[in-house]
């Protein structure tokens, strides 16, 4: 009887050592388990109100993901969660334009589109990079593979405009070097039939992508071209004027481009 008592207890306590990593782990966060409120929480509450207040702009200039919640925002962007959120805005897009666009179908309405988490996902690059600063130089030589997949939602919404005899204009950050691999990409995972393709030339290398869309934008309208609206996964994508009639945000709390 005491032999098995021993037992009994020894697994006991090999019990409670493996209960209490897992119990100090599920309450530590960065924030010593405790807002400025007193209200106790949990790691995965801080990194949620942190994805949460990037994609409200409240959080701003980011130069990585907080080291914390690397693990959180990696599932995230690869979750239904993310995919939901994503179908959301295209749809929400699809309302408005069914909706509130008096199209003139001379050939001048037009939407914009961007492209890196708009139409392709750089989650595979970010996949080993999510929490460090960015590399450019090993995000250029990615790219230029074309291995960027499409984003669903992104192409059907792409399909359903440009059947509705809509000029589809892609505006990147992207260098113009990586023209030929971007349409390469692009067509390959099934886009195709867009009015212009615009990348960053030298020229305009220096600006910030905010300032450089806003004046890819203005010359846009001097052209003649009606904007209905953008979509982007970045604050800079729609900032400056002219701004669009409307435009629709897609989730990116992966990083921060100004």
């Amino acid at each position: 009887g005491q032999e098995r008592m021993e037992r009994s207890l020894v697994c006991c306590l090999v019990f409670i050592c493996f209960l209490v990593p897992v119990t100090v782990v599920a309450d530590w966060n960065i924030l010593n388990q405790k807002t400025r409120n007193g209200l106790k929480i949990s790691l995965k509450n801080y990194c949620e109100s942190w994805r949460m207040n990037v994609e409200l702009h409240n959080i701003r200039d980011f130069q990585v993901v907080p080291e914390e919640c690397t693990d959180y925002i990696g599932k995230y962007v690869r979750s239904t969660q993310y995919s939901v959120d994503s179908e959301r805005t295209t749809e929400e897009c699809l309302v408005y334009f069914s909706t509130s666009c008096n199209l003139k179908k001379d050939g001048q309405d037009a939407w914009i589109f961007d492209i890196d988490d708009t139409l392709l996902s750089t989650v595979p690059f970010y996949k080993n990079n999510l929490g460090k600063k960015i590399n450019v130089t090993a995000l250029e030589e990615w790219m230029s593979k074309g291995k960027a997949p499409a984003l669903d939602y992104s192409l059907r919404l792409f399909n359903e405009i440009k059947s509705r005899g809509i000029q589809i204009i892609l505006i990147s950050g992207r260098r113009e070097y990586l023209r030929s691999a971007t349409i390469d990409n692009l067509v390959n995972v099934g886009y195709h039939g867009w009015t212009s393709l615009i990348l960053r030339d030298p020229a305009n290398e220096l600006a910030s992508v905010a300032e450089y869309k806003s004046q890819v934008r203005k010359q846009l309208t001097s052209n003649g071209y009606r904007v209905w609206g953008i979509l982007g996964d970045q604050f800079s994508s729609f900032e400056g004027n002219p701004s669009g009639i409307r435009a629709f945000k897609l989730p990116n709390p992966m990083y921060y481009v100004a």
